[in-house]
């Protein structure tokens, strides 16, 4: 991946370090010469504003959206979810569980194994703070009505992102895809979201995760999150016999998540766990959202049903950590006579992760000065 640019205002100076950086093959796609690309890189390192948009080919389909609004509503969607549950502290990675039932007791015992798997208590517990330099590739389908099967097409969408994090609720994602950027956070007590299109807004409710750290990533989070699971039985996933733990997220915390024009219905959980290793090999939510009109009773409903597969594992001082994966993305509309879907694609990879970063303060994730505190804010 690209780290450096050159220094533009001073021939002989320093090389300047890139914020997020950025896969060669989307610096090649930059522009059809070297003195294009640099312009093009610098523009990406100022500001990615509506008013300083790169010069990309016109053929780029952005997965098969209308707009920039529209592919950065995707680019969101796909690239910076959150997950419905907040996660305890690290230090609980063993406490007891409140449902004694077999289901929630097999569910224990099963994130005691993908604890194991992935290092032990005491390594997980001694992590304070975590980076994660990665790569992407996204490819879209259109928006297609009907009941009929959609595949994505086109060419892909290529960028990196930068995850930092410190424990458990403070983190900040930067994520560049073809020249635009979306940048996500959490402060520990509210978390937000802005682009290079659209202004900052906070999501309504508590602080919650970001769900690609729940992609193998962090598996302090994900064994938090899964002790309150149930295990609701066996199933294969890649030749992989995997147990099963589901959460369902509570209505309280689906109201409190809630706006005044959008109502989250639902919103599940699951984890797929390898017998044979005892770690994750799929993650996957589904959240339905009903949409209220400003007048009359036409609703829409809106399904986002994700599947994260996640591989390659490696130790990284001595954490089991996945190094790549795939998340589809299916998003469906209901209502008003039409039923259409679209189907979007991401492929990752991690290219640098460390632990116990020095110097790693609370300005790193604060939230941007503009921010509006919304009681009805949107949800991403």
């Amino acid at each position: 991946m690209r780290k450096l640019c050159p220094n533009f205002d001073k021939e002989n100076g320093l090389e300047t370090v890139l914020e997020v950086p950025i896969p060669e093959e989307m610096f090649t796609s930059m522009g059809s010469n070297a003195a294009l690309r640099w312009q093009n890189l610098r523009a990406l390192m100022k500001a990615q504003s509506a008013e300083n948009k790169l010069q990309y080919p016109s053929n780029i389909s952005h997965l098969s959206s209308g707009s920039n609004n529209e592919f950065m509503a995707l680019l969101r969607l796909v690239g910076s979810p959150l997950i419905p549950l907040q996660v305890q502290p690290g230090d609980a990675l063993t406490r007891p569980i409140k449902d004694g039932s077999i289901e929630a007791s097999t569910a224990k015992y099963i994130v005691q194994q993908y604890l194991a798997a992935t290092g032990g208590v005491g390594a997980l517990s001694s992590i304070d703070s975590m980076y994660a330099v990665g790569q992407v590739k996204m490819m879209g389908s259109e928006m297609k009505e009907g009941d009929d099967s959609v595949r994505t097409k086109g060419k892909s969408e290529v960028g990196g992102f930068v995850l930092w994090q410190k424990n458990p609720d403070l983190w900040c994602l930067e994520l560049v895809v073809s020249g635009f950027k979306v940048i996500a956070g959490s402060d520990g007590k509210l978390a937000w979201n802005e682009s290079s299109t659209q202004p900052s807004h906070a999501n309504k409710g508590p602080p919650r995760p970001l769900r690609r750290f729940f992609q193998g990533l962090d598996p302090r989070c994900i064994a938090n999150l899964f002790l309150e699971a149930v295990c609701v039985g066996e199933q294969k996933i890649s030749n992989e016999d995997c147990f099963v733990l589901r959460l369902q997220t509570a209505p309280n915390i689906l109201k409190a998540q809630s706006t005044a024009q959008t109502e989250i219905c639902t919103h599940m959980v699951w984890g797929y766990f390898s017998q044979r290793t005892g770690l994750i090999v799929q993650f996957e939510d589904t959240k339905l959202v009903r949409m209220k009109p400003a007048k009359g009773n036409d609703n829409v409903f809106w399904e986002t049903k994700m599947v994260s597969s996640i591989e390659d594992y490696r130790y990284v001082d001595g954490i089991n950590i996945a190094h790549s994966g795939k998340t589809s993305a299916m998003l469906y509309r209901y209502g008003e006579a039409h039923n259409h879907k679209r189907r979007i694609e991401e492929t990752w990879k991690i290219e640098e992760i460390g632990f116990n970063i020095c110097g790693l303060s609370m300005d790193y994730f604060s939230p941007p000065a503009d921010l509006k505190r919304d009681d009805n804010v949107g949800e991403s």
